[in-house]
């Protein structure tokens, strides 16, 4: 009896030590821009620091995941727009992490690998509705557009030659996620679309070429700033050693091996 009492007292001993050893999740909420990269980037962090797992859950939007630490909800978000002065107002701050050139993607049946500005521009003012005007197939442009208040089309509109004052054509789909509209465009013939770049965006699209330019090369002229936002008030250690993290020279070489190019320190 009293061997088993001891070997009842040594396995009671050893539960709050399994308890505590147990990773704690850490959710980073928010955009859908570069979520392939923040969740690669998530999983290097967790490897080197076990006891926390970064969770990048499903796009809720830049505005839902401010709102989320805004409201205490969460501690940490990714943002790909600037904050406003109502969110600056709470405490909270943005550290960037990474810039992600914005690509225009198109289901291969297009036959089309590159377009000037301005055949663009054409294309999303709804001038052109074939690709053969272009010299692909001969087969209707679907556009695929995203919300006025998109990031992504914001940057665009900054940036893109025509984009400023363009009206998009009213024969479009909207997608409300960056990857709503990477799966319209590859499941529909004929679609165009865009978002931020990364290097898995090739895998069943043709990402195009603009004035002669890739994403990625210099002198192409539009990226959308993806940052790290929470609220100084309520940031958690572990929540800030994942910002420093994803700015070190670890998280760099690995983002710009997925396509992006890391934020100036």
């Amino acid at each position: 009896m009293r061997r088993w009492i001891c070997i009842l007292s040594v396995a009671l001993a050893t539960i709050p030590a399994l308890h505590s050893a147990r990773a704690d999740e850490l959710p980073v909420v928010g955009t859908g821009d570069g979520i392939e990269l923040l969740r690669a980037v998530g999983a290097a962090f967790t490897a080197d620091h076990p006891e926390t797992v970064i969770i990048v859950p499903p796009s809720i939007g830049s505005g839902g995941g401010l709102a989320a630490i805004g409201s205490d909800k969460e501690v940490l978000a990714r943002i790909a727009r600037p904050l406003n002065d109502t969110e600056k107002s709470l405490g909270i701050v943005a550290e960037p992490i990474v810039l992600l050139p914005s690509a225009f993607y198109v289901h291969p049946s297009v036959n089309v690998a590159g377009l000037t500005s301005e055949q663009l521009a054409a294309i999303y003012r709804g001038d052109i509705t074939n690709w053969k005007e272009v010299g692909g197939s001969d087969l209707r442009v679907k556009v695929v557009r995203r919300e006025d208040h998109d990031s992504t089309l914001q940057v665009l509109r900054q940036s893109m030659p025509g984009w400023k004052n363009l009206m998009l054509t009213e024969k479009s789909k909207t997608a409300t996620t960056t990857q709503d509209s990477i799966d319209t465009v590859r499941a529909v013939e004929g679609a165009i679309g865009f978002g931020p770049f990364t290097s898995t965006l090739g895998d069943g699209l043709t990402v195009l070429r603009i004035d002669g330019r890739a994403p990625t090369e210099a002198g192409y002229p539009s990226a959308v700033v993806l940052a790290l936002a929470y609220k100084k008030s309520t940031v958690t250690p572990a929540a800030q050693s994942f910002v420093s993290f994803a700015k070190s020279a670890k998280a760099r070489s690995l983002l710009s091996s997925m396509g992006g190019v890391p934020a100036a320190e």
